[in-house]
């Protein structure tokens, strides 16, 4: 037990902070430790502070049941407790990039599943199948920060998750345009049924901020490290343009996604390109990382979320639907995790991928 690494969860009694705990039950390499939230929890049990909010389909894991809170503004007192946090605190955009930058001078690595970072020029924001070598912008953000071992590293929205990577996949035929529209699951706002029932039956074409992060953020994951300037440059293209519409779905966000190539692929060459599509996680056998990141599904009716959201425990994309378009020249359909790969999952291989990098090691 001793030989893992000891984690933190910041804002540990939200949804995305559960899906953490969750999924880090049993983690071969992590344990959780130290649990920290609001004011208004700390001091209670873990079991206390989430009462009857517990949103995940399997139980609370009994190890962080009498984990008692703490308070996530004592950011010295959390900090000396762990080897490094995940974060998902609720706070504006601007507390989160202080609170997180302090946890960061601590010298305490955060991986981070807010938004509030993704922009910021030297903070690395990675989807490890595609841009692992990101990371080596910790350097000039440790320089900036002053901190020897201390950072922030982010993952990119969850709706990306869906067609980024095919589009990573076949990078080589040069996509130049491409039209989504996103299909997403309420948990995407951590919200449950129960807590939204005008969900039931119901589409909102509108979700706050979600289509400007939705066209740019691929863009800065398709960059690269500029060492001259000490950040990240995004790329200029594929151009995207974006809808985002929340769904009555619990889990998982589907997109449809059309294409214009610069070169001519055939079908059997992108289906080709998916399914040879891998990176330096299956390389590296990461824990979390599934086998085969991104399947291809023959029939007309898939992906579907209740046959395929689970889809290598939510660490893999699907695709189905590949077909020729009379305006575009392709069209699909992506499916992935929203608070798995899109959320907790995503930063959970994050910090796996930066402990096999060795940015993250035992205090």
């Amino acid at each position: 037990m001793s030989e893992k690494l000891k984690v933190g969860i910041l804002g540990g009694t939200g949804m995305v902070g559960q899906r953490f705990i969750s999924l880090l039950e049993n983690h071969p390499w992590f344990e959780v430790t130290t649990i920290a939230a609001s004011p208004r929890s700390a001091g209670k049990t873990y079991e206390e502070a989430v009462g009857d909010r517990w949103k995940m389909d399997t139980p609370m894991p009994e190890a962080v049941k009498k984990i008692v809170v703490m308070n996530v503004n004592e950011v010295e007192k959390v900090a000396s407790e762990v080897d490094f946090v995940f974060s998902a605190v609720d706070m504006t955009k601007e507390e989160i990039k202080k609170i997180e930058e302090a946890y960061a001078k601590t010298e305490t690595p955060v991986v981070s599943n807010n938004s509030a970072h993704r922009w910021t020029p030297d903070v690395p924001m990675v989807i490890p199948e595609v841009n692992p070598e990101h990371m080596e912008v910790i350097k000039y953000q440790k320089e900036r920060l002053g901190t020897k071992r201390g950072f922030v590293a982010v993952k990119p929205n969850c709706s990306i998750q869906s067609y980024a990577p095919v589009l990573t996949a076949w990078k080589e035929f040069e996509p130049y345009e491409v039209v989504v529209t996103t299909y997403q699951a309420i948990s995407g706002a951590g919200k449950t049924f129960k807590d939204w029932p005008e969900m039931v039956g119901n589409i909102i074409p509108y979700i706050g901020g979600e289509e400007e992060k939705s066209e740019k953020e691929p863009l800065r994951i398709w960059g690269h490290v500029d060492d001259a300037k000490k950040e990240i440059v995004p790329a200029e293209s594929p151009v995207i343009t974006c809808q985002c519409i929340r769904v009555p779905v619990l889990n998982g966000h589907t997109a449809a996604v059309f294409v214009k190539f610069k070169k001519n692929p055939t079908k059997e060459q992108l289906l080709d390109a998916l399914k040879n599509f891998s990176g330096v996680p299956q390389e590296l056998g990461l824990p979390s990382a599934p086998k085969q990141f991104i399947q291809y599904l023959e029939e007309d009716n898939r992906p579907q979320i209740t046959e395929d959201v689970n889809y290598e425990h939510g660490m893999g994309v699907s695709v189905g639907r590949l077909r020729e378009d009379t305006v575009y020249d392709w069209k699909f359909v992506g499916l992935s995790h929203n608070t798995v790969r899109g959320a907790a999952g995503g930063a959970v291989l994050c910090a796996e991928l930066l402990k096999a990098q060795g940015y993250i090691t035992k205090k």
